[in-house]
């Protein structure tokens, strides 16, 4: 599963990318949601990962976008705030995750939309 984090804090950035890693999981790690549209314009990923606070375009601002492009993206917003039902509005495949969260909580978000892709119908 190839992963793209959208994370402003380098030493966030660079931890949580690294925890996120695994043998069946690509993690590429970017600053700004401008760059994330760069990186995913080429060859979409399989799910973003954002934090909400961004310079320049926000990371809801980033999932609207990708959801434009492609409504059935898998996006994770992550926020010091509670967004509340707000970002569920956009689709069955967005989730959010309350700052700080545990590994865990990331892990268990990761693995069922894993298991999602990989159990999803090929059309």
């Amino acid at each position: 599963m190839r992963i793209l984090y959208v994370e402003d804090n380098a030493d966030l950035r660079e931890t949580i990318g690294l925890l996120m890693e695994s043998e069946s999981r690509f993690v590429t790690s970017c600053a700004t949601a401008e760059q994330a549209l760069e990186l995913d314009a080429g060859r979409p990923f399989d799910v973003v990962v954002s934090d909400v606070s961004l310079p320049g375009l926000s990371g809801t601002d980033l999932a609207r976008q990708l959801l434009q492009a492609d409504a059935q993206r898998w996006i994770i917003l992550c926020s010091g705030y509670d967004l509340g039902p707000y970002p569920a509005a956009w689709g069955p495949q967005v989730r959010t995750l309350l700052k700080p969260f545990e590994i865990e909580d990331l892990e268990t978000l990761l693995d069922s939309i894993q298991e999602a892709l990989h159990t999803r119908p090929v059309h």
